[in-house]
């Protein structure tokens, strides 16, 4: 019976193995541990349960450009697809045209657009790029075109490397473009560049070649041959003539001429060659004349401004001579504490700077100053005012000094409220309606910024606050509004102080 028993017992364990399924690896067998995570989720699109052909959203592929800008997008503000959705061609254009002269807010925002990391539309190449480079340029800033330049690879396109040329030619530094064009002569076709880069790196024979080489072939204008001749054989022109001066020089033709000893006066050339007086080369009479005519286009920092301006004693009188008197004056006695003498000096340096038109690079540099001197009376208003067109403005509006309609308004102003005070001109009134709490965007600076054209709209603003400052009030309300609807509250408020405290120069 127990052998019965037991032959049962292992016929019935048969049976329920081959029940079960057999596998090589016997953990394959062990049954899973009790985690408490479910199972493995099949990520299987669900069952249709009709034949249509389902919507199918189609996006291109681009591949986005790497931004290129000399200050970073979370220091401006700006996104770096400002440009997106833009016309290339119409964004060029604005940045070649848009007017800011007369304007210290418009071109410190013109220069924030210029200078902010950015990307350029899909497919619009250098166009954008190379309008941001010649308006630099045209402004007077030649340091940061030629940074923005070698940010961007200037040796990536002739047209990239022309910009860079102009600028080192400007600021002294043209040894590394002559370098890069030495390396690669394809950047350039201009025979005289070669030729100058020839002979900067020494190389004469090459440069003497490539000269009777124009020569023989006619390469170059009468006018150009002549500079280059002198410049390469200075000996044989010891008693000739001066050569006449070109009314509209380019970089190379400035620099031959002062290579040659006969440089040009920059006084009646584009602002961008006043950036060559700054050299130390220059005389310091040439150096500042160059940096008031600098500092009223924006071009130029105001600590820089100051470091040239107290550099040494006036050499003489009149002029420029009275302006750095009056400025070294000035601070002389905001050193010294005296309130009679710096009653004395701040008059006199403030109609200094309105005749130099630099009253908001003075600001710059002295409100600071100015709101902790002892004035009073007279002074003390026009501290004030002064202080109004600084950075510091908002601060200044709570320490009016009277209670005029004027500097109600000026107060409120500075502190985005103007319409809580009456406007006491036409212009305040324009300014007013600008600050209402829902202004009138303009219909087509609100399309703009509904379809993401951030750039374009605010570039186009800037068109209308042009349009607004001559006279016409209704575009000043809209430029003011828009500025703010795309959050430029600080540009709104300061263009309009500038308006309201600089109109009448």
């Amino acid at each position: 019976m127990r052998i019965k028993a037991a032959a049962a017992g292992v016929m019935m364990a048969g049976s329920a193995l081959a029940n079960e399924p057999l596998a090589a690896i016997d953990w394959l067998n062990r049954p899973p541990p009790r985690s408490g995570l479910p199972g493995t989720v099949l990520l299987e699109p669900p069952v249709t349960g009709t034949a249509a052909v389902p919507p199918v959203a189609v996006t291109p592929l681009e591949t986005l450009q790497p931004p290129v800008g000399l200050v970073p997008a979370a220091a401006t503000g700006l996104p770096p697809d400002m440009w997106r959705g833009s016309s290339a061609e119409d964004i060029a254009r604005l940045i070649e045209t848009v007017p800011v002269r007369g304007s210290p807010a418009m071109q410190a925002l013109l220069f924030t657009l210029l200078l902010s990391e950015s990307r350029p539309p899909a497919n619009s190449k250098d166009r954008i790029l190379l309008a941001r480079l010649d308006r630099l340029l045209a402004l007077g800033a030649a340091d940061p075109s030629q940074a923005l330049a070698e940010h961007a690879g200037p040796v990536s396109s002739k047209e990239r490397f022309a910009r860079w040329f102009d600028t080192t030619l400007l600021t002294g530094s043209e040894d590394a473009s002559c370098e890069a064009l030495a390396a690669a002569p394809h950047l350039s076709d201009s025979y005289g560049a070669r030729i100058f880069c020839a002979a900067r790196r020494s190389d004469w024979p090459t440069a003497a070649l490539m000269l009777e080489t124009a020569h023989a072939l006619e390469l170059l204008p009468k006018e150009r041959m002549d500079l280059l001749d002198r410049f390469l054989n200075p000996d044989l022109f010891e008693m000739a003539p001066p050569l006449p001066h070109p009314a509209d020089p380019d970089p190379l033709t400035f620099r031959l001429f002062e290579t040659i000893g006969e440089p040009m006066p920059t006084a009646p050339l584009p602002p961008a060659f006043a950036a060559a007086d700054l050299r130390d080369i220059a005389g310091w009479k040439a150096q500042l004349e160059a940096a008031e005519r600098l500092a009223r286009g924006g071009a130029l920092n105001p600590n820089q401004y100051l470091g040239l301006f107290s550099n040494r004693k006036p050499a003489a009188s009149g002029g420029i001579w009275d302006r750095v008197a009056a400025v070294q004056q000035l601070e002389h006695d905001l050193n010294s504490g005296s309130a009679d003498a710096l009653a004395a000096s701040l008059p006199r340096a403030w109609a200094a700077m309105q005749q130099a038109g630099t009253e908001t690079v003075f600001a710059d540099l002295f409100a600071e100053p100015l709101a902790r001197a002892d004035l009073n009376g007279p002074e003390k208003a026009l501290a004030w005012r002064i202080r109004l067109l600084s950075p510091l403005y908002e601060l200044a509006a709570h320490a009016a000094p009277a209670a005029g309609a004027e500097e109600q308004f000026l107060a409120g102003l500075a502190q985005g409220r103007p319409g809580d005070a009456p406007a006491p001109s036409p212009l305040a009134e324009a300014i007013a309606l600008g600050f209402e709490p829902e202004p009138p965007v303009p219909a087509r600076i609100r399309q703009l910024l509904d379809n993401g054209q951030l750039g374009e709209a605010i570039l186009r603003s800037m068109v209308l606050f042009a349009q607004g400052a001559d006279g016409n009030l209704g575009d000043l309300t809209a430029a003011l509004a828009a500025f703010r609807a795309v959050g430029l509250e600080d540009t709104a408020r300061r263009a309009s102080l500038q308006l309201m405290l600089l109109e009448r120069q």
